[in-house]
């Protein structure tokens, strides 16, 4: 925010801090994919499902009667809110993991439950936006439909079997890194191709690559620290760089912010 055209003005908001930013978004989701386990999901998967649609529905509808009836949005623009409220991250998965404690019913049933809520968060938005760009109708949401279809087969069929060839054929870090990074640009790429998001598609890859990437491994140390180092801090500078404090001298804005903390 200091540095950036609304603060002093040291740099410009140019083509570099979009790329980078949108590479860096792409990148932090992919990273919450790899910390997705299907193995505890498989072991919690009744408590899971019931907790990620508890936690899922409950914001989802309290978010969507707030911004509707109280911040006066459209329902459409009060859909889109209210799946940022209905997804939620491990944010504290370090933390736990360094205590030891990752093997436990609770926390297996949060990675669960975290797995189904973003998921139906992120396919929700996807969804939203098609009807806010005008896509409501019935041809729009068949070819929507098979194109996810098809997006989830061709993903689930090919990446594991790809991923097996060429960790059997290349054993040096450096090409398994940028293997890993083209699978996931080519997700979300797709993703974008049928209809979604391209962060559903890097989130995605994330969790079909998860058990090919072990968590202490050369190539997840590599990741993480690329991803940590350089696209995520683009990424959240970039946004930085775009919020204008001299917004917050509304009071209906100020009002808006805290309805949604």
């Amino acid at each position: 925010m200091l540095i950036g055209p609304y603060g002093f003005n040291v740099l410009e908001y140019d083509a570099s801090f979009e790329i980078f930013g949108n590479v860096g978004l792409l990148y932090l989701m992919f990273l919450v994919g790899l910390e997705m386990s299907i193995s505890d999901f498989n072991k919690n998967k009744k408590r899971g499902i019931s907790f990620g649609l508890i936690t899922f529905i409950i914001p989802l509808l309290a978010g969507l009667a707030v911004s509707h009836y109280v911040l006066k949005l459209s329902w459409v623009a009060s859909a889109l809110l209210s799946t940022i409220y209905a997804s939620h991250t491990l944010i504290s998965f370090p933390i736990v993991s360094r205590y030891g404690v990752v093997k436990s019913r609770s926390v297996s049933m949060a990675i669960a439950g975290t797995v189904i809520a973003v998921v139906i968060a992120l396919i929700t938005m996807a969804v939203v936006i098609g009807i806010a760009e005008g896509g409501v109708g019935s041809v729009y949401w068949i070819k929507f439909a098979i194109g996810v279809l098809l997006y989830v087969v061709v993903i689930v069929y090919t990446y594991p079997r790809l991923t097996r060839w060429f960790f059997k054929k290349y054993n040096d870090n450096v090409s398994q890194f940028i293997f890993i990074l083209s699978l996931v640009f080519a997700a979300a790429y797709l993703a974008e191709l049928v209809g979604m998001v391209g962060i559903i598609g890097a989130f995605f890859a994330g969790i079909i690559l998860t058990r090919y990437i072990p968590a202490v491994s050369p190539l997840m140390n590599r990741l993480e620290f690329v991803g940590n180092a350089l696209f995520i801090p683009y990424f959240l500078i970039g946004v930085g760089m775009m919020i204008n404090l001299r917004g917050f001298t509304s009071w209906y804005r100020i009002f808006v912010a805290l309805i949604m903390t």
